[in-house]
């Protein structure tokens, strides 16, 4: 028996746990080294205040696309490969419900907004991160048209390979119950963005996006449920600027 033969044998199915302690590890390492290398007090580091440097904006960009960087190598050191493990080339159905979940997706995190709006004040709950970029950005549109593609394209892929992929496939081989699983994933969906005044809207996005991966049994409509969500937001980094 191989050493490669010996690693899939160990780790099995239980791969995904690893994947996705790595991808989170990355992400968070990544934000450490950047904050450090911009600007040498970490904790006043803030990848808004770049907008007049275009390639530091999209800087800013690349924790979050190492997200899927631990799925990736595990999948293929491990695994079956993207395609087997988390079914990421779409089907047609997995359009039509990735469609449908993320305008669902859109409508809650919209009513979520308003009631959070009504109960705190609008100064309390922060914007999205996209229109506080869109409102401070002042430099070369081209940068905008380069961060809308991360958003609508890169972002949806990562974040959906790490939470409703590895994650997701972890849970489900010890035989959690699905809605059990849906619901820890869109927490963890939630938490992952950092963002405490929106936190239950992003809960709620995550539950709509999570049913597109529940209905399908496939990574892919899931991602075109998150690209869907992330769709008007990054139209309106055009409007707005």
């Amino acid at each position: 028996m191989t050493d490669d033969d010996g690693a899939r044998r160990v780790l099995g199915a239980h791969w995904c746990f690893v994947a996705f302690l790595a991808g989170i590890a990355g992400y968070y390492l990544t934000n450490l080294i950047i904050a450090a290398a911009v600007n040498r007090n970490v904790g006043e580091f803030d990848p808004l205040e770049l907008h007049d440097i275009g390639p530091l904006l999209l800087l800013a960009f690349v924790p979050n696309l190492l997200l899927g960087l631990g799925p990736a190598i595990g999948s293929w050191r491990w695994g079956e490969g993207l395609r087997t493990d988390f079914g990421l080339k779409p089907t047609w159905r997995d359009v039509r419900i990735g469609l449908a979940c993320g305008v669902l997706a859109l409508v809650v995190g919209y009513l979520l907004n308003l009631v959070l709006i009504a109960v705190y004040g609008a100064d309390d709950v922060s914007d999205s991160p996209l229109t506080d970029l869109a409102d401070t950005f002042d430099g070369d549109t081209v940068w905008l048209v380069l961060a809308a593609v991360i958003v609508i394209g890169g972002a949806p892929i990562t974040e959906e390979l790490l939470v409703r992929g590895t994650l997701w496939n972890a849970l489900s081989v010890h035989r959690i119950p699905p809605w059990v699983v849906l619901v820890l994933t869109s927490l963890v969906f939630a938490q992952l963005h950092g963002e405490p005044t929106r936190t239950i809207a992003l809960f709620g996005q995550g539950l709509a996006m999570g049913l597109a991966r529940h209905l399908s049994g496939r990574v892919s409509a899931g991602v075109i449920a998150h690209a869907a969500n992330n769709l008007p937001p990054a139209v309106l980094l055009f409007v707005a600027h």
